[in-house]
């Protein structure tokens, strides 16, 4: 059983490539831009696709061209493991199939908090999830 665990460390998801290599532009633009965290939905125990991915200032994670099974009782988990040993519980799932939004707390760490789940509380299930990178 996880926790609803909203003590966060002090990190704000600060990027962690410090190597300066700046060469592709892509992802790096300067010290003070927020990384921007996205991932693809993976299914689990039931057919889950889309993208989640993480706004520039950290406060709300968009599912993009989502889709899910129904289910009773079903949130979505910041979590740090696949087992949701330790999450962050974003709420009941909004809809199966669409895009939606959630609101972040503040100063999450998503190098930590990685795993976005789309969970069945009633009978621990993992219906599907997607890795912040």
């Amino acid at each position: 059983m996880g926790n609803d665990s909203m003590d966060m460390n002090d990190n704000n998801g600060d990027n962690n490539d410090m190597n300066g290599d700046d060469t592709n532009g892509d992802d790096t633009n300067d010290d003070n831009t927020p990384a921007i965290y996205q991932g693809n939905f993976v299914s689990a125990a039931h057919e889950t696709s889309g993208v989640a991915q993480v706004n520039e200032d950290h406060t709300i994670l968009n599912l993009n061209n989502f889709m899910t099974s129904n289910g009773p009782i079903v949130e979505v988990y910041l979590a740090t493991d696949l087992t949701v040993s330790d999450y962050i519980s974003l709420g009941e799932l909004q809809g199966i199939d669409g895009n939606y939004s959630y609101n972040l707390p503040p100063n999450v760490d998503f190098e930590n908090y990685k795993y976005v789940i789309i969970w069945c509380v009633e009978f621990s299930v993992n219906f599907g999830y997607a890795i912040l990178e």
